[in-house]
């Protein structure tokens, strides 16, 4: 073994041992770099530099070693953070922040981010960097007072009322955009305008200095400005308009007096726009009631004007039903003399002042009634005497005093007399039931239904139940044969011969209905008014306000607790008139309102709101009857069973004009119904041995209607159609079967709606006769003869010429208007068949005379019987009325061109006739 080895191994260890070391002491940057964990800046808007506490120093152990103990610069960390670091001294680590733009206190006020320093490493190129930890800057944006006040709102208004001094009448406010406290706070308000009654606090707070005065001053405005802490002024003042109000009187405001109804709009809103003026005074519960006076329009309101048989019909009443206070007409003529209320815009209303009565003639009505029967008579009583009033009374005709039953009035009392009739027995029986009611004495219209079944009585007053407070009994009457009278406004005393116990008051629509019983729907139906107040209530309140009406809906009550709701159902109430045609006129309104307050003593006390509802005049309709005015048919088809139909064209047309624009009129033509047609003879009264107007009754009773004749025409009466009525006027027929002594027989027919409403005044005030229209036809009745008699007097031939000239002259007037003719009935003289008793006496020269010119006269009599017809027609009727006569075009022409010829030769004949008689 050689030791000589060892030795360089060793070197080699050693020497590699020594290159380790110097590359250790090669490496001097050992430290990181060193700053504080926390900073807190502040920085001026629109400046850039950061004033930081503490200071931006970095420390390195490293140093004074170059680089590894220098700071080369700072890392801000943070997204969009609008600051920069920058190194000031490489060698102590001083650094600065500062803003990258300008900044924004208004935008943000505050920012914070982190921040790292980093060493420059081991050499130039900055190997082996150190970065220090983390520390988080806090930088506060400070504000500059670069924005003024600006007011929230562009004016003010308040509304005070006079007399009174307030701590606030209203507050003004302004703001600042500035975003420091100091600039952006409002320290003081001033108002501009010098020598006003009024100050304003650093609130805002504008209140008045003394007590305003609305006669004084009606509205101030002020000009308002305000001032930051920073005393920068408001950009621009504000307008504060204060209006001064007379002292506060609680009551209804937004309340028309006059509300103007236009007929057939439906329902019209009162108060649209109402609201309650409390001046400020707590209210608890609140009630008010509107009444809608209409009293004084017909019986109590506006109804329909139909007679009270046609309503009874309308509400569903059975047949049977007696009217005994009709109006007057040629049918039922009893209440002829009894004052009326001489109109027609309502229903027809008779007055009885002590004085008057009447007897209904026999056969009106049943004498001895049928049990059940009921009673109805609308009633206007005020507080009369201690004396009996009867409104109907049924009483022995001679000889004795006895009333079999009556309706009479005794102090303000109801009371119904109904004796019974002979019987077996002669035991006490109930004889009088009284009734003490307000109604009967308060001068105001009621209606009276009384329902009788022996022994039981109902009493109906405006649909209402009413029981008997007292009933009296009586013995039976003794039989007698002494006939009954029926009256009406007083009593008969049979035994002495007079009226007693007068009625003072109205009546109306007296009504007997024998053998049935009124049902209580029918009874409802009469009574319902056309016309009343209605409320809609919106659903969200229709819970707070409690409503209620009287029956005939004339007046309603509200109740409630809260205001707001209260006011919206006040001016949901409305007027409705479901009438087509309603009667004009003034309906009186009052609201009565009362409320309760929180404290009793200071309440309020609201008065009385009053004001009323003009219903306009409704737009008349008019009615026309049109057709054919002049027609001829011959003698045959007046004597045959069916007659001659006397409107076989008749049309009824009803129409209103309205006003389109202001010089132009629109007509309309409407619906509605017809109560009346009457046609009457214009002359002598028609006569029953030979003469009569038939229509048939089945075709009458189909239609719901009813009929009436007589020797001066036939009238036909029922609510119902127009169409209805034209095709019953269609079937009415006259019948004549002695036409020798027929020469001119004239009718007149008049169609009337709402029981003769508008009828033309002939005083000269015009109430517009639209409801009412009268037509005309001229029927020329030719009686074809065979035969001319010879034997005919002097005096027979003048009046025949005569007759020829009427004719003629007549025949002059070829405009015949249906509101204005009369209907004639003309028989051609010539075809008269002649008595030759009138003529024995005769001169013999005329009798020869009249025999050598019969047989000219009979040809001209032979050409056509329809012919002749014509011609003594055609002088009184116009050319286009031939197509009655069922004629064509060509033989109306050759019939025109043939009568000039023949009338011509006719009076050269009757011209000879009378030279040589004379």
């Amino acid at each position: 073994m050689r030791v000589r080895g060892v030795k360089p191994f060793a070197s080699a260890v050693g020497l590699l041992f020594g290159l380790l070391c110097a590359v250790e002491a090669a490496k001097v940057n050992k430290h990181k770099p060193w700053i504080e964990t926390t900073y807190h800046g502040i920085v001026t808007e629109n400046d850039d530099k950061v004033l930081l506490d503490p200071p931006l120093i970095a420390l390195d152990k490293d140093a004074p070693l170059r680089y590894a103990g220098e700071i080369c610069g700072f890392r801000i960390h943070g997204q969009n953070v609008p600051f920069e670091a920058v190194v000031l001294d490489k060698s102590t680590g001083e650094g600065v922040i500062r803003a990258k733009d300008k900044l924004d206190c208004e935008l943000q006020k505050e920012h914070t981010f982190t921040i790292q320093a980093y060493d420059c490493g081991e050499g130039p190129d900055g190997g082996n960097m150190k970065k220090s930890h983390k520390a988080t800057v806090h930088i506060q944006v400070n504000d500059m007072n670069e924005y003024s006040p600006v007011f929230k709102e562009k004016s003010y208004k308040a509304t005070v009322i006079e007399g009174k001094k307030y701590d606030s009448i209203l507050k003004v406010e302004a703001v600042d955009a500035d975003c420091s406290f100091q600039f952006s706070q409002i320290c003081s308000y001033e108002i501009v305008t010098p020598d006003v009654p009024f100050t304003v606090d650093k609130d805002g707070n504008i209140k008045n200095t003394e007590k305003l005065n609305y006669s004084k001053e009606r509205m101030y405005k002020l000009t308002v400005t305000a001032y930051d802490c920073g005393k920068n002024r408001a950009s621009e003042d504000v307008l504060v308009k204060i209006n001064i109000k007379p002292t506060c009187k609680p009551s209804w405001q937004g309340f028309n007096k006059r509300i103007e109804y236009e007929p057939g709009t439906g329902s019209l809103a009162l108060f649209p726009s109402m609201h309650l003026e409390t001046c400020e005074e707590p209210i608890t519960s609140i009630q008010a009631s509107i009444m809608l006076e209409t009293n004084h329009i017909g019986k109590g309101c506006d109804r329909d004007t139909y007679s009270e048989k046609s309503l009874h019909k309308l509400c569903g009443a059975s047949t049977g039903t007696v009217e005994l206070l009709p109006a007057p007409s040629n049918s039922a003529n009893w209440t002829v003399g009894l004052p009326t209320d001489n109109g027609h815009d309502s229903d027809q209303v008779f007055e009885f002042n002590g004085t008057q009565a009447i007897k209904v003639p026999e056969g009106v009505v049943s004498t001895t009634l049928k049990e059940p029967f009921t009673i109805s008579v609308w009633m206007r009583h005020g507080p009369g005497s201690r004396e009996k009033e009867t409104i109907l009374c049924n009483s022995d005709k001679t000889e004795m005093n006895r009333h079999h039953y009556s309706l009479y009035v005794h102090n303000c009392r109801l009371v119904l007399l109904l004796r019974q009739e002979p019987t077996e027995s002669e035991n006490y029986k109930p004889a009088e039931f009284h009734w003490k009611l307000d109604q009967v004495c308060d001068k105001e219209w009621h209606h009276y239904v009384l329902n009788i079944e022996f022994p039981a009585v109902t009493l109906f007053v405006d649909g209402a139940t009413f029981e008997p407070f007292l009933v009296t009994e009586d013995y039976p009457l003794h039989a007698s044969k002494i006939e009954t009278q029926l009256t009406i406004g007083a009593c008969w005393q049979g035994g002495s011969a007079l009226m007693t116990q007068y009625f003072r008051g109205n009546l109306a629509g007296l009504m007997i209905r024998s053998g049935k019983l009124e049902n209580k729907k029918v009874i409802d139906c009469l009574y319902t008014c056309k016309e009343g107040l209605d409320v809609q209530l919106p659903e969200e309140v229709a819970s707070a306000v409690k409503v209620e009406f009287n029956p005939n809906q004339s007046s309603l009550t509200l109740e409630g607790d809260d205001i707001e709701s209260f006011e919206k159902v006040m001016q949901h109430i409305s007027y409705l008139n479901s009438r087509q045609f309603p009667t004009p006129g003034i309906r009186h309104l009052r609201v009565t309102t009362t409320v309760k307050c929180f404290n009793e003593e200071t309440c309020i006390s609201v008065p009385d709101s009053e004001g009323y509802v003009m219903v306009l005049q409704p737009e008349e309709p008019k009615i026309s009857l049109s057709g054919i005015d002049h027609f001829a048919r011959g003698a045959a088809e007046f004597e045959s069973t069916e007659g001659v139909t006397l409107f076989p064209e008749l049309r009824i047309v009803s129409t209103i004009t309205r006003e389109v624009e202001e010089f132009y009129r629109d007509k309309l033509e409407i619906m509605h119904n017809l109560d009346t047609c009457e046609v009457t003879v214009v002359g002598d009264e028609l006569n029953g041995d030979h003469e009569s107007l038939e229509v048939d009754l089945a075709q009458i009773q189909q239609r719901a209607l009813e009929m009436s004749s007589s020797n001066v025409g036939m009238v036909i009466t029922g609510v119902n159609t127009m169409a209805n009525y034209e095709q019953v006027l269609h079937l009415i027929r006259y019948r004549n079967w002695h036409t020798e002594a027929l020469f001119d027989r004239k009718f007149k027919l008049v169609c009337s709606e709402l029981n003769g409403r508008y009828i033309m005044d002939l005083s000269g005030h015009n109430l517009a006769n639209m409801h009412q229209s009268s037509a005309t036809i001229v029927i020329v009745v030719c009686v074809s003869f065979l035969v001319f008699m010879i034997i005919l007097g002097v005096f027979r031939i003048r009046a025949a010429h005569q007759g020829t000239l009427r004719d003629q002259e007549n025949g002059k007037e070829n405009e015949m208007d249906w509101d204005d003719s009369a209907l004639t009935i003309t028989v051609n003289p010539m075809e008269v068949g002649l008595n030759p008793s009138k003529t024995q006496n005769a001169p013999l020269l005329p009798s020869l005379l009249l025999l050598f010119m019969c047989p000219l006269i009979w040809i001209f009599s032979q050409l056509n019987s329809y012919f002749v017809c014509i011609l003594v027609a055609v002088r009184s009727t116009k050319l286009s009325n031939f197509r009655d006569i069922a004629l064509t075009e060509r033989s109306i022409d050759v019939i025109h061109k043939a009568q000039t010829s023949i009338i011509e030769a006719w009076n050269k004949i009757i011209g000879s006739l009378l030279k040589l008689l004379v």
